[in-house]
Order: structure tokens, then sequence, then C-alpha cells
């Protein structure tokens, strides 16, 4: 059996990202699923760019602030407390406005632990 307890704050962030992730799956050796902590400041993406997978499923769960999600068929504005969930296929960009009020920290889940993020680009 194997437990870990790990304070995200703990982590090194990951360098050249747009804004401030902790890698928590990584310091726990998961190979199953990914487990990140994001902290993204206004006009700051938590993504690399706009993507989607080819099989991971992907769920953000906003802890606190407020995150957009684009999609090309509308954007979402997930509350804290809310999860947003994007499955295979499924084009996505997460980020916070350049004119929020806030912050936005999230928790991000994805499954399997696969990198197969492709840029989307709307026809």
């Amino acid at each position: 059996m194997s437990y870990h307890v790990i304070d995200p704050e703990d982590l090194d962030p990951t360098p050249e990202r747009p804004c401030d992730r902790r890698p928590v799956g990584e310091a726990a050796g998961l190979e199953n699923f990914a487990l990140n902590v994001y902290t993204a400041e206004p006009g700051e993406e938590i993504p690399l760019a706009y993507h989607y997978h080819d099989e991971q499923e992907e769920a953000f769960v906003v802890l606190d602030g407020t995150l957009s999600v684009e999609t090309p068929e509308r954007d979402y504005a997930v509350e804290s407390g809310e999860t947003f969930v994007a499955e295979p296929e499924s084009p996505h960009r997460a980020y916070v406005p350049e004119d929020a009020a806030e912050s936005a920290r999230v928790v991000a889940v994805g499954a399997p632990a696969v990198d197969d993020a492709h840029p989307y680009e709307d026809a």
C-alpha cells in the first residue's frame, strides 16, 4: 500500500506555463490520471492552447473564483464549487478574463494520463 499527502504549495510551479501549475499527480507518481492545481490570474490561460484530446477526459473543479471556458458552441462561466467536464474530442480553452475581479484556483483531472492534446483551430 502507498499513500501521499501533498501540499501543492510545496511543489515548484511548472516553468513556461501561462499560469501557476502545480503537478500533484507527478509528485505522487500517478500513472493512470493527471492531477494538477492551477492558479490563474486575470488575463491568464490554464492550457497551453485551445485544444482537444483524442482519449483523455478532462475535468476542471473550480475551488475559488470563476473560470471561463471557451468551446466552439459557447462560452461557459464556471463558478466556485462547480465542475466543467470536457469529453474526448471536445475542444476547449480555460482562462480567466482580463477584466475579472479575482484569480481562479482550479483542480484539473485528466484520464487516462496520456499526452494526446492537439491544438484546435476553428474552421
